[in-house]
């Protein structure tokens, strides 16, 4: 895995703007519709050089396929895993649920989307990988791409059995091994292909809010072991330093008031057999949170990519902001090359979501080029 050697590299944590046809045939495939799998792949293949292309033009030194082949970031699961069929349900985000008023605001963004990941399949029997023929195709897609280095996302464990309903294992511990059993074909695929592998693990905080709500908070540290246990079983063989951990609240606009600490988690990510931690730490909620990695030192075999821009708003951050955030990350680190700046999280986490417009998404990556730039001259300088 790559450092900062020299200068303050860039990624981000993921999905990239999908063309609206490629959103609406990932949304009729999602919904069980008849879709032309030629047309499909051709979409997928034209928008994942689109987005290398437009990764390249700002400036993105870590780069991926912008995930143009999946239609979210979980339930991409249901066509490549067996077990999976219907509708579940998802709890929604407590803090949500809280300001009934903010809701009515945001309910016509939620009626444009493709993937509705409140009612995600549910597992109705036992979970196993079908074949890597999916993964094996986007991850071709990407070879030879003129990045620094090319990383692929593969959803958690935790993220999978949270957000799609378990009907079929006995308990949660149950379905949570059994579907890191399946993942590890994809985690293996992933890294067999010379990629970085990024695993998405948005339940390691957002379930405090979500699945864990009305539970005691050692409940779901409880859960965070769990998750990072199975992650680790899936990763068995894999080499640390291939792999990165993706770690948020929720890539949504809302109050948050109820976000779990990254206080009451960092020492449980450490656990973790990955080379790199990727936090958010730019959105208003967390932007102070840096500060725990005095009290809880990175180890030193981790890098951090420090998530510098705000996924869940069309405000562009200035070049000196996203310095300021890189800088102050560094200093508490306590070595630049350990630093990498990011994103908080991916902008089209599912098909259609267009939170972001896909214009304003490129101009915040350059501006986190930008900014990458500025910071390097003040850490390197002094």
């Amino acid at each position: 895995m790559l450092r900062s050697e020299t200068r303050i590299l860039t990624t981000h944590a993921g999905s990239l703007p999908r063309p609206r046809s490629l959103a609406e045939l990932h949304g009729r495939r999602s919904r069980g519709e008849d879709v032309d799998t030629v047309e499909l792949q051709r979409e997928v293949s034209e928008a994942t050089a689109a987005a290398v292309a437009a990764q390249v033009d700002a400036g993105i030194d870590i780069g991926n396929d912008g995930e143009q082949a999946r239609e979210s970031f979980v339930t991409y699961v249901q066509h490549r895993m067996t077990g999976f069929a219907g509708t579940g349900r998802r709890p929604l985000m407590r803090d949500l649920l809280d300001h009934p008023d903010f809701l009515d605001l945001v309910v016509p963004r939620h009626l444009r989307r493709q993937v509705d990941l409140m009612a995600a399949p549910a597992a109705v029997s036992a979970v196993s990988y079908r074949d890597t023929a999916e993964v094996d195709a986007e991850c071709a897609l990407v070879a030879g791409a003129p990045f620094a280095e090319t990383f692929m996302t593969a959803a958690s464990p935790g993220i999978v059995a949270s957000a799609m309903e378990n009907r079929h294992y006995a308990s949660m511990e149950d379905y949570v091994l059994a579907v890191a059993g399946a993942l590890r074909s994809e985690y293996q695929a992933i890294v067999g292909r010379g990629l970085l592998l990024q695993i998405d693990a948005p339940d390691l905080a957002l379930e405090r809010h979500t699945l864990f709500a009305e539970r005691p908070l050692a409940d779901f540290v409880g859960w965070v072991e769990l998750v990072i246990g199975a992650i680790n079983g899936a990763l068995s063989g894999i080499d640390p330093g291939r792999v990165r951990l993706h770690v948020c609240w929720g890539n949504y606009e809302g109050p948050h008031t109820l976000d779990v600490a990254l206080e009451e988690i960092l020492p449980l990510l450490y656990r973790a057999k990955v080379g790199a931690l990727v936090v958010s730490m730019a959105n208003p909620r967390h932007a102070h949170e840096y500060r725990c990695f005095e009290r809880h030192p990175l180890p030193e075999d981790m890098i951090l990519v420090a998530g510098v821009i705000d996924t869940t708003s069309n405000y562009v951050e200035h070049p000196e902001v996203v310095a300021d955030r890189v800088v102050r990350v560094a200093e508490v680190v306590g070595d630049p090359r350990r630093v990498i700046a990011g994103t908080d999280c991916g902008f089209d986490t599912s098909a259609g979501i267009g939170d972001i417009a896909p214009s304003v998404v490129w101009e915040k990556l350059r501006a986190l080029r930008a900014g990458a730039e500025l910071a390097t001259s003040r850490l390197w300088s002094s």
